[in-house]
């Protein structure tokens, strides 16, 4: 997977969601202002690392915590958005030892109904996301701000139709791992005021089995909030910095 390293401190790796790749934390990242030693890498199937298809979850988190032990071998904050956020849960779950910290944000952990119906749709209208008015149709439902709009058209066309199903399918059958409920590091829980009920009970089911978790609900944010409330995710990121400063320091 292509990485993007910038900053200096404490180590975040941030997970950018579906049909996205890591340009869309930058937002997040002006708030942190170099702050943070962030490691943005884009996600096999997505952005530069578009030559590589997403396969698996499975696949992508053994990437991911290969990634960690040779970039953060003492390991780090991770941070997640969507997709991304199944794949933090994951790490948490999984790798234990290489997540000091995870935020979050939007990530459906109750599998979807109709999933087979809905990939079946998704494959018959892939094409459409080669069409740039599609493109930028899904851009305004995400929230992506005007001066994102060209790297998310260029994303969406270069996406594989394999990598759409492979990471959709994952997604929408995605289940919160038992193991999530014995992550004892800092961690926060993020949901858009106003997205879609499945999301909302994604969040308070992944909340209930981490109690020593946060539970934020966005205001005014839909499924976007690293790019409508920046600041809020930021804050929660300085949030867990702050409770593990005195654990660091020891």
């Amino acid at each position: 997977m292509n990485t993007m390293i910038s900053g200096t401190g404490s180590d975040v790796l941030f997970l950018h969601g579906g049909g996205v790749s890591g340009w869309m934390w930058r937002p997040v990242m002006n708030q942190l202002a170099g702050a943070v030693r962030a490691i943005v890498p884009d996600l096999p199937g997505h952005g530069t690392s578009g030559s590589i298809d997403y396969v698996s979850h499975s696949d992508t988190v053994a990437r991911l915590a290969e990634l960690i032990r040779d970039r953060a071998p003492r390991g780090a904050i991770v941070v997640g958005f969507s997709l991304g956020g199944q794949l933090a849960i994951r790490l948490a779950s999984e790798h234990a030892d290489l997540v000091r910290g995870a935020l979050i944000v939007s990530a459906e952990t109750k599998p979807a109904p109709a999933q087979g119906a809905t990939l079946a749709l998704l494959k018959l209208t892939a094409p459409l996301a080669k069409q740039e008015w599609f493109a930028k149709l899904q851009a305004k439902q995400l929230g992506v701000p005007g001066a994102y709009l060209p790297q998310y058209i260029r994303d969406s066309r270069a996406m594989s139709v394999e990598t759409l199903l492979a990471s959709v399918g994952e997604n929408i059958s995605f289940t919160l791992p038992a193991a999530w409920s014995a992550f004892t590091g800092p961690a926060g829980i993020v949901v858009g005021a106003g997205e879609r009920k499945l999301m909302h009970e994604s969040a308070r089911l992944t909340h209930a089995a981490l109690p020593h978790s946060t539970l934020t609900v966005a205001e005014a944010a839909d499924h976007d909030a690293p790019f409508t409330k920046p600041k809020l995710i930021a804050d929660h990121i300085r949030q867990i910095l702050g409770q593990l400063e005195p654990k660091h320091a020891a």
